[in-house]
């Protein structure tokens, strides 16, 4: 199974591994991270599981969670993740959903949109999907933001778990790079 790393001017992403649960258990502790994801903190068993299935999707999908680091002293910045849910939502998400998420401290300076492009030229070049998807609460507004910069267009308005949520989505592969150069794209 390959794993890649990617590279970018000043972060490097590396397949999600064990080694992370102290990072992971750390960033999922923190109230302000989770409050516009989980709404609450997570408990290590909950962490411990999220870890897992984010290791199983390599396996099972050929893709999943990057973790995210400084090239420059290695300090953990997050992870960023192509990952199948299989959530229950209505309309359903049958193609790849990017998440993702930075510490506290490091928000703010361009490292999710940097990690993230880094994650989605990866998808164009190796998934032979449509679109990708991601999910996003209305009320993070930076996310909301984010997504929009690196190309993703609002579809629908739905809940998950009793909760609003806005849909996302990004055409995959070629079509990406049709859209990026249509006037006012972008």
């Amino acid at each position: 199974m390959n794993r890649p790393t990617l590279t970018t001017e000043r972060l490097v992403l590396t397949p999600v591994d064990l080694a992370d649960l102290e990072d992971l258990q750390a960033l999922w502790a923190d109230a302000d991270f989770t409050r516009h994801i989980t709404g609450r903190p997570m408990t290590t068993e909950e962490v411990w599981f999220r870890l897992l299935r984010d290791l199983g999707q390599w396996g099972v999908r050929g893709y999943g969670s990057w973790t995210i680091r400084l090239i420059e002293g290695g300090a953990y910045v997050g992870n960023v993740s192509i990952l199948d849910h299989r959530r229950l939502i209505d309309p359903p998400i049958d193609d790849p959903e990017l998440g993702w998420g930075l510490a506290p401290a490091f928000q703010g300076r361009g490292f999710a949109k940097e990690a993230l492009e880094a994650a989605l030229a990866w998808a164009d070049a190796h998934l032979r999907a449509a679109r990708t998807l991601c999910m996003i609460s209305p009320d993070n507004l930076a996310s909301v933001r984010l997504a929009e910069r690196v190309g993703y267009r609002p579809y629908r308005r739905t809940t998950y778990r009793d909760e609003p949520v806005q849909l996302f989505e990004r055409p995959g592969g070629a079509n990406w790079a049709r859209t990026e150069r249509e006037p006012g794209a972008g």
